[in-house]
């Protein structure tokens, strides 16, 4: 019973998380994500799944490699704070534009690079996660 109740906590911690992670990042963008989406902006599907996918990663090493939730969680803020700053970074280095308005007139190329840029740094990041 104890090992049902584990998962049970674990998975909805997980979730809980992952939710988390989603609406912070959608706080980030100065346009609403869902509306865009609803138009069928590409870019920002392209950006918002690669922030999913990205989160979803560490998370889900964060969860196979540590026992604990509290240290789950810890190396879940780790990674998280690493993606926000892997955008900011990509922001930096793209000073002939802002992404936040590319992204909003549905160019498709940079939100492409974007996703790849947070699902790289996920797959960096969760190869740190002890």
């Amino acid at each position: 019973m104890t090992i049902a109740i584990n998962l049970i906590v674990s998975i909805l911690t997980i979730v809980l998380l992952q939710v988390i992670g989603m609406v912070i990042f959608t706080l980030m963008t100065p346009f609403k994500d869902m509306e865009e989406l609803k138009k069928g902006n590409v870019a920002v599907a392209l950006a918002f799944g690669g922030k999913f996918l990205a989160t979803a990663i560490i998370l889900g090493v964060a969860a196979y490699t540590n026992t604990s939730i509290w240290f789950m969680m810890l190396w879940f803020a780790v990674g998280y704070v690493c993606l926000i700053a892997s955008y900011w970074l990509f922001e930096l280095f793209t000073p002939g534009f802002r992404i936040s308005e590319q992204l909003q007139q549905a160019n498709v190329a940079v939100g492409t690079v974007l996703c790849m840029v947070f699902i790289g740094t996920a797959f960096a990041v969760s190869s740190l996660i002890i």
